[in-house]
């Protein structure tokens, strides 16, 4: 393998291009007037489609990512360092994504809004995280084919009967935790399908570490991504079809129906195809750091986008309001602005850290006298998770 390529620097490239995609796509969509929503307008089809892209490129690329870190150690089992270091970073991005939805305003005043429960990408993606770190550790008494064996098939359950259980409506689970696996109640993303997109990241993944001395690895890799893409996106529905009519099974024609899963996963191994091909170009240096700054640029998009922890974000003051020119310029500003006070924050990430833990620790050693009113706040907050829960009753 090359040698700049030991690093997967087209990964990072395909990361930094993921997340400036969407911080254009939630711009937009976000704040862009309706009466500009023209699903007529060539423009605006082709931006909305290739806006559907980015969240099957980001599961993927972090189920990729993450599973070369985790597999290429020689280390295995509990014994792998990449594993503890994968629980933390999956609890972090679930709690982060938690955080992010929290309203300080509202917990000063003793409530958590609906919308605290409601789950996102980030806690997608850390629980699956935990998931394929779960599957790398059932694996290991196995023989090298049980893991990707298990991450492809869970990915072609998840995709194959996602008809039957989007209809679920787990009722049997306290609210909190539904919104984990449905819509229903306002959550963007769901674990399932999504986890999918991040299984297969995972099994592309094995593959490449298995192959990553080959020779020809790159040219075999791209001319395989290329004809998988243009068949999911091509031919997946037919065969779905075929395969319905063959088996007597309704599910295979639903899903045909509504073939957006094997569709997105052909765009995904398009832009896979593009970013392997054009490899050799995908160094610079600004760029490499934006795909290794994601979850800092997240972070930020949100809190100036839809203001978290105060409300008072661009999403309340220009909610479905701008014209396509402003929405444009603006998406741009933004992406550049989100981009450049990550990378700052990365650049000082030490000094700021030490600072919010000596605003800890000044806070402590002064709230002695707000004990008791801080006590109260923190037990009702813990009796109203605990009711939603369904931990207590009313």
């Amino acid at each position: 393998m090359e040698k700049k390529t030991a690093r997967l620097y087209f990964i990072d490239a395909m990361r930094a291009w993921a997340i400036l995609m969407m911080l254009q796509g939630h711009f937009i969509d976000g704040l862009l007037d309706t009466a500009f929503r023209d699903t007529t307008d060539l423009t605006y089809t082709i931006w909305k489609y290739f806006r559907g892209i980015t969240a099957p490129v980001f599961f993927t690329v972090s189920g990729f990512i993450f599973t070369y870190l985790l597999i290429r150690v020689p280390e295995k089992g509990l014994e792998n360092p990449r594993v503890k270091k994968g629980v933390k970073r999956g609890l972090q991005l679930i709690v982060i994504g938690y955080l992010l939805r929290l309203n300080l305003l509202g917990l000063l005043d003793g409530h958590i809004y609906g919308a605290f429960y409601l789950i996102d990408v980030l806690h997608c993606i850390g629980l699956s995280i935990l998931g394929i770190i779960s599957l790398y550790l059932l694996s290991q008494k196995g023989k090298n084919y049980v893991l990707p064996t298990l991450l492809i098939a869970i990915t072609g359950v998840l995709f194959l009967f996602e008809p039957i259980y989007k209809e679920w409506s787990y009722g049997f689970l306290p609210e909190a935790l539904a919104n984990f696996f449905t819509k229903a109640n306002g959550s963007v993303f769901t674990i399932i399908p999504w986890f999918g997109y991040s299984t297969f990241g995972a099994f592309m993944s094995v593959l490449f570490t298995r192959y990553k001395n080959h020779r020809y690895l790159y040219g075999y890799a791209t001319i395989v991504s290329l004809l998988m893409g243009l068949t999911l996106i091509f031919f997946s529905s037919q065969f779905l079809m075929g395969l319905s009519g063959i088996t007597g099974m309704q599910v295979f024609e639903d899903i045909a129906m509504n073939n957006y899963l094997f569709i997105r996963l052909g765009d995904v191994f398009l832009v896979f195809t593009a970013f392997m091909l054009f490899r050799g170009l995908m160094t610079n240096s600004t760029v490499l750091k934006i795909g290794q700054s994601t979850l800092s640029i997240y972070v930020i998009h949100f809190v100036i986008l839809y203001g978290s922890f105060t409300g008072l974000g661009l999403y309340r003051f220009f909610h479905h309001a701008l014209n396509p020119i402003e929405a444009i310029l603006g998406a741009l500003i933004f992406m550049i602005a989100c981009s450049i006070l990550a990378l700052l924050y990365g650049k000082h990430e030490t000094m700021i850290t030490s600072n919010i833990a000596l605003g800890f620790k000044y806070i402590s050693q002064n709230v002695e006298p707000w004990y008791t009113p801080i006590q109260r706040l923190a037990k009702a907050i813990m009796i109203r998770i605990s009711k939603i829960l369904g931990v207590i009753k009313n």
